[in-house]
């Protein structure tokens, strides 16, 4: 396991890690999000997205339904990318920002993670 990318959005005081990872087992995903959970305690919510061969996994952790894990999903998709976990750890900053706004923020997250330059 490896992290490749890290980057930081902030939208109306919500901030959102993107994490992008090259991954090759189910074990190794399991260990980075336990890992996160204990070094990010205060964040909210963990959404995230993986694509071992033919495994592929997708949670909103909390967020309403689609607007996390799938949008993540699709950005691996769409990058044509394997042995992939990308998770998202959102701080809520108090504002909430509906469906829209949420599926967006987690999309370009998530895009900006998997952006190598």
């Amino acid at each position: 396991m490896k992290l490749i990318n890290e980057t930081i959005i902030e939208i109306k005081k919500s901030k959102f890690i993107g994490l992008y990872y090259e991954v090759s087992s189910l074990e190794e995903v399991k260990i980075i999000l336990n890992d996160l959970k204990k070094e990010h305690k205060k964040a909210k919510h963990f959404p995230y997205a993986y694509k071992i061969d033919n495994n592929i996994k997708k949670t909103d952790d909390k967020e309403p339904s689609g607007t996390a894990g799938m949008p993540i999903l699709n950005i691996i998709e769409k990058n044509n990318l394997n042995n992939t976990l990308i998770v998202i750890i959102r701080y809520f900053g108090g504002i909430k920002l509906g469906a829209g706004g949420l599926l967006r923020a987690y999309s370009n997250a998530a895009k900006e993670a998997v952006r190598i330059i």
